[in-house]
């Protein structure tokens, strides 16, 4: 028997919704496509709301009157506010986790007493709410050491910093509340681990998990991994560098350990776990947990996922996992992120963007930073304006797919990192 049609709501603005919502749009389920803001790309998919982010009455309200069957959560904003939880009052179903369990990003130090206690591998870490107990630790600390403010902080809450002078004045900036806000308030020392990045995304709904296509991501602005951190400038997927026996020893010590710890401490978790991970010397190591789907992990991610996407979520958030089918296709993905010049600090906005016509059979074009003018004109309004997807039988193919498909796309401040995958690009090339 047919299963119904579900009315869908996205809730988020960035390449990640429209992602998302490509996604649910291809399902034979998807009924109407509701999204609360989105942008100018997911308008052209799904009916969009002004409600922002974080006003959840608003959030729970429209979801009543739109008569939607499922709400998507992108962003971790509404995710710690408890929208899920007040969705779930009002008898609508959502894939993300409740706040209970969106802790798990919105507090890192609730996440790394849970790592320590339940022995998964992590950095040695000391959570401080003064600057004369920061220092304390610091006397007895090998640096680089590595401060994060505890709260949400759009990814930008972690400093490394090279000497104790540094790492104290960080820390007495994060707690006085300049650098980060109340996010700040509480700070989390942690010892520097070196390695390799790589990210795990997981759909757990309980104590089932499956595991979704591995994927690495450049955070720094600039090539060769310099410059300041960003909430992204690209990723792929597969990453070789977590697939085989490492994927299986990151399962076996991290992934099913996790998922276990989570739902013994009472937390009913369904949603997304994303783990970043430093693959060191001395084995894979968790660096942090995530609630939801990375950015621009998910534009890499989902291109890949051949089984019905709505139905996983769907199932994830009533408990059905175990039943649902994941399939993944064998092609690679990769995705550049078209910014504006000056991202991550100021840069312009309101630069008229154009687009080709077609994307051709290789390619996607997620929208994040952009919005239409009243004459229709697509303009930038972000720091992170488009992610160019490119899809190939290997990784050379898929970087050659989404780099000729950005230069076809022109605006004023275009800004992106021209060697995303270099690592792997790297080991794949014959050395002289």
């Amino acid at each position: 028997m047919k299963a119904d049609p579900l009315n869908v709501l996205i809730v988020g603005s960035g390449g990640r919704e429209h992602a998302l919502a490509e996604a649910c749009r291809r399902s034979p389920r998807a009924g109407r496509l509701l999204a609360a803001p989105g942008n100018a790309g997911i308008a052209a998919i799904c009916r969009c709301l002004p409600i922002a982010v974080d006003d959840v009455d608003g959030l729970v309200d429209a979801a009543e009157q739109e008569q939607v069957d499922f709400v998507v959560v992108g962003p971790e904003v509404p995710l710690s506010l408890g929208l899920v939880d007040r969705l779930a009052d009002a008898g609508i179903a959502a894939f993300g986790p409740t706040a209970a369990g969106a802790r798990l990003e919105a507090s890192k130090s609730f996440t790394k007493d849970l790592l320590l206690k339940n022995s998964i591998p992590t950095a040695g870490a000391r959570t401080v709410k003064d600057s004369a107990a920061a220092a304390r630790w610091l006397d007895q600390a090998a640096f680089p050491v590595v401060v994060k403010a505890d709260g949400l902080a759009a990814g930008k809450g972690v400093v490394i910093c090279a000497d104790r002078d540094e790492a104290l004045r960080t820390v007495r900036d994060m707690l006085a509340g300049t650098a980060f806000g109340a996010s700040g308030k509480t700070v989390l020392l942690e010892e520097f681990l070196e390695g390799e990045e790589a990210s795990l995304h997981l759909l757990v709904s309980g104590r089932d998990f499956k595991v979704l296509p591995t994927s690495q991501d450049h955070k720094r602005a600039g090539e060769g991994d310099t410059g300041l951190n960003t909430g992204g400038m690209g990723a792929y997927s597969p990453a070789p560098v977590l697939e085989g026996p490492m994927l299986d020893s990151v399962i076996e010590t991290i992934a099913r350990p996790s998922v276990e710890a989570i739902a013994s401490a009472g937390i009913d978790f369904r949603g997304v776990l994303f783990i970043g991970l430093m693959l060191t010397t001395d084995g894979p190591k968790v660096l942090e947990f995530n609630t939801r789907f990375g950015d621009p992990e998910t534009q890499v991610i989902l291109p890949r996922i051949q089984s019905d996407v709505l139905e996983l979520l769907h199932h994830t958030a009533h408990g059905r996992l175990a039943r649902a089918e994941l399939k993944v296709r064998p092609e690679h993905a990769l995705c550049v992120v078209l910014a504006a010049d000056g991202y991550p600090e100021a840069y312009p906005k309101g630069d008229p963007i154009t687009l080709p016509a077609t994307t051709g059979g290789d390619g996607f074009i997620y929208h994040a930073g952009t919005a239409a003018t009243a004459d229709g004109t697509l303009v930038t309004a972000g720091g992170r304006v488009l992610g160019v997807t490119g899809i190939g039988a290997d990784l050379p193919a898929a970087a050659a797919a989404a780099y000729r498909l950005a230069d076809r796309i022109s605006f004023a401040s275009k800004y992106c990192r021209r060697d995303i995958g270099h690592r792997e690009l790297g080991r794949l090339t014959p050395k002289p």
